[in-house]
């Protein structure tokens, strides 16, 4: 505040005013306070704006409009449903013995995600499992209101559990900031790398690919369709966030290790059916334009899921050199 004032005109006044008292006297005086009166309130109402739009932006979390858009709840193939918004994916995989929905989003997203299970046919009650793919808000803020009105298992890969429990408190990056808390939730069942989750035939796969969060978590299954079998690869997150730390003083412990461990697991997995925790990651909209139209195997994809993870990996050996 001070260098605002110095380097402003008020003090080439004061400086004219001390050679000239004699002659300007009192109103010199008057002048000047009246400068500097008018300034004043105007740093402070820069100073106020500042404040406002700085405290809205935490509070709206950068959030994308995408992220609550509607989408129309569809099939992927055989017993696997998309139920999210246009960007933050959530799933729904159908069996005999009850449902399993992957991602809760945020806590707003609740009413949609149910809207979709019900505007395809079925019950949200019938939802006996939630997953997630990690343990940001955007991914599983809404968990606790859908474990409360379906009284579903919640299974959650162990580096994230912590981070789930506590409502975001002690994520890494976003932990320290009140905006990014949500309502915490019990995990019934820790998952770790390799785990399984059955129910009335799927069989889902918990692969640990760590680094946007500790646990974030990449699942594959079998789909069935007019009897042929497809894997599917459900992506949690290989990106580097703004401010993550890979080097100097890291964000954590290890995570450009955890990074590079995440595309080596990437880089392993067959897939036939490319999705992900963002619509983004796999192209939804396009894809499902192509579905309506006729296209049956518009999300079989294994090329756009080899050119995006080659791309990722690369986004991340860039960062890392440039931090180093």
């Amino acid at each position: 505040m001070s260098k605002l004032v110095t380097d402003s005109g008020i003090e080439r006044d004061n400086r004219k005013a001390q050679v000239n008292r004699e002659i300007l006297g009192k109103r010199c005086h008057a002048g000047r306070m009246r400068r500097l009166t008018r300034w004043s309130a105007f740093v402070n109402s820069v100073l106020a704006v500042s404040f406002l739009l700085g405290f809205a932006a935490t509070k709206l979390r950068a959030q994308n409009p995408e992220w609550t858009a509607p989408f129309p709840p569809f099939r992927i193939m055989g017993n696997l449903y998309y139920v999210g918004s246009k960007d933050l994916a959530s799933y729904l995989v159908v069996t005999p013995e009850g449902n399993i929905l992957i991602n809760s989003n945020l806590e707003s997203s609740v009413p949609q995600i149910k809207a979709s299970v019900e505007k395809l046919g079925f019950r949200f009650s019938d939802t006996k499992i939630l997953l997630i793919s990690h343990a940001h808000w955007d991914h599983d803020a809404g968990s606790a209101a859908i474990l409360k009105m379906t009284g579903a298992k919640y299974m959650v890969m162990d580096a994230d559990v912590g981070v789930v429990e506590d409502g975001g408190k002690s994520d890494f990056a976003y932990g320290k900031n009140k905006s990014n808390w949500y309502t915490p939730a019990k995990v019934d069942r820790v998952l770790h790398d390799g785990d399984e989750v059955k129910l009335g035939g799927a069989v889902l796969v918990a692969h640990k690919t760590p680094g946007h969060t500790r646990g974030c978590t990449t699942w594959t299954m079998k789909v069935t369709d007019n009897g042929k079998s497809y894997d599917a690869v459900i992506v949690g997150s290989p990106n580097v966030n703004p401010g993550f730390r890979l080097a100097d003083r890291p964000s954590y412990p290890g995570i450009a290790a955890d990074y590079e461990k995440t595309f080596q697991v990437l880089k392993s997995l067959h897939c036939d059916l490319f999705l992900g925790a963002h619509g983004g990651y796999f192209g939804l909209a396009a894809k499902y334009d192509r579905l309506k139209a006729g296209d049956k195997t518009a999300f079989v994809d294994p090329a756009g899921y080899a050119a995006y993870v080659a791309e990722r990996q690369g986004a991340f050996e860039k960062e890392l050199a440039r931090q180093r």
